[in-house]
């Protein structure tokens, strides 16, 4: 596949050619996947954020967010939770913050987890997931020895323009890059991914997006389609609603079936921010290629004050209704949950010495 195929796949309405590009997608995730969808255990374990992006609904400046910051026992009791229902794997999620007794607390409740969770079918615990944001070069290392193996860092997009147009002074594109390299060489499995419908966004720049994740050889992505947070700078924009959330949420399918297509065995989320706009929006991301899902285990009492889009789903849901509600939702679709394990992208494991 090329630019052009790519460019083609993401433009395209027309029926009987969506209805085969889903189809091969499909194909293409069952042959180099298999059936399975791991489960991610999402735990935001904090809102308090040291960056002001323009889209999100968490950033420093938005003064209307209640700041939390869980306290280790609970992001503990929580992963401990999932290893009890088989998840196999947590992703620690948070905004984001460099300072010393940040990186500490993360390091020291990863290893924690480890410690806590090792059982009979994990006997090396929980497989650990962090999304902490853009870090030092010697905090990627520490937090790998403490025992998280999956780091996602989304790059949002990889044209500068819109980069810059998207963050303030100060946030580069280059440094973004930059931290995708150091995560790989601390040893992580590395994810990324971008908004999908951003203003100004082309189906150009979302084939040189899919091209750039190839190039650098990610083992997994997570992305979904922009979603406007009222409480920030581009929703005063002229064109912040320039597509609308069902051909947002179009391209999203059609950016899923295309990263399958191009990268075939890495591990695809669906985006929870899907089922913002379609009730159905995670079960049909799994038929378009997807087959990774993060459930909800972020407790309740705080799960509003981490909204980085306006409509996010599953707000006021326990973790057990969530759980009953997602294996539904996924074996409705034919597909097997792969309980107890860590669920590493086939990607990843394909470049492991043999």
């Amino acid at each position: 596949m090329d630019r052009n195929d790519l460019i083609h796949i993401l433009s395209t309405t027309d029926k009987a050619e969506l209805k085969r590009i889903r189809r091969e997608a499909e194909e293409t995730l069952l042959r180099f996947c298999g059936n399975k969808v791991y489960l991610r255990g999402l735990i935001e374990f904090s809102n308090i954020c040291e960056n002001d992006c323009l889209y999100c609904g968490i950033r420093k400046g938005n003064s209307r967010v209640g700041r939390y910051f869980l306290a280790q026992e609970r992001i503990v009791e929580a992963a401990f939770w999932c290893g009890k229902q088989g998840y196999g794997s947590v992703v620690l999620q948070s905004g984001e913050r460099s300072d010393e007794k940040f990186i500490t607390y993360v390091e020291k409740t990863v290893a924690e987890i480890k410690a806590q969770s090792r059982t009979r079918t994990l006997p090396d615990g929980l497989g650990i997931t962090l999304s902490i944001g853009e870090q030092s070069e010697e905090t990627y290392y520490r937090l790998f020895a403490a025992g998280a193996h999956r780091y996602l860092l989304r790059i949002e997009t990889t044209n500068d323009e819109l980069y810059k147009r998207l963050h303030p002074p100060g946030m580069r594109l280059s440094d973004r890059i930059q931290a995708l390299e150091h995560l790989k060489q601390a040893g992580f499995q590395v994810g990324t991914g971008v908004m999908i419908g951003l203003p100004g966004q082309t189906v150009e720049h979302l084939a040189d997006d899919l091209l750039f994740l190839k190039q650098r050889d990610v083992d997994m992505i997570g992305m979904g389609p922009y979603i406007v947070h009222h409480d920030t700078p581009m929703a005063a924009w002229d064109d912040a609603n320039e597509r609308t959330p069902q051909e947002r949420f179009g391209l999203g399918l059609r950016m899923i079936a295309a990263t399958r297509l191009l990268l075939k065995d890495v591990n695809i989320a669906a985006a929870t921010a899907l089922q913002a706009i379609d009730p159905e929006g995670r079960e049909k991301a799994l038929s378009w290629g997807a087959n990774v899902i993060m459930p909800q285990i972020t407790p309740t009492e705080v799960r509003r004050e981490y909204q980085l889009y306006d409509g996010k789903p599953c707000l006021d849901e326990s973790a057990d209704i969530c759980k009953n509600c997602l294996t539904i939702r996924i074996e409705g679709t034919g597909r097997e949950i792969g309980y107890d394990s860590w669920g590493d992208s086939k990607h990843a494991i394909n470049k492991r010495p043999q």
